[in-house]
């Protein structure tokens, strides 16, 4: 019998220090037993929560695409970002539609994918990373 592919998870989250501000966006793959084998973080520039939380996944997806895993579970603090990619809610933000539709392209590449909502606390490592993207990008910046 072939060995089914277990899933493996990848959690997101972004952050920006004002609403527009500095943003980047963090996320951390972990295989099948629960051993993190991906960090990932980004500087973003100026952006809202809400884009660099899109590019999170985003970033998380290429990924795991590369590494080429067809089964994943994605969990995000961000209600409004599980809710519209489970289709709860409609997406209404301009920048956002574009985003939205940049992960249901990437999602197609999954032959099963299931997104949750987890609350802050358990998404401590990816909002680590995504803080680590902006002052990363802010040290740089002042040392320069």
């Amino acid at each position: 019998m072939a060995n089914a592919e277990t899933e493996w998870l990848l959690r997101v989250d972004g952050a920006a220090r004002g609403n527009p501000g500095d943003a980047g966006c963090g996320a951390a793959i972990f295989d099948e037993s629960g051993a993190v084998v991906k960090e990932l973080s980004r500087y973003l520039g100026k952006a809202t929560n809400n884009v660099a939380e899109y590019e999170a996944l985003l970033m998380g997806l290429e990924a795991l695409i590369a590494m080429g895993k067809k089964k994943i579970r994605v969990q995000s603090d961000s209600e409004l970002l599980v809710r519209q990619l489970n289709g709860q809610y409609r997406v209404r933000d301009p920048k956002l539609q574009i985003l939205f539709e940049r992960a249901r392209s990437l999602l197609r590449h999954f032959d099963s994918c299931t997104i949750v909502h987890v609350r802050r606390e358990a998404n401590k490592l990816a909002d680590k990373l995504a803080n680590r993207g902006i002052d990363d990008a802010l040290k740089q910046r002042r040392a320069g």
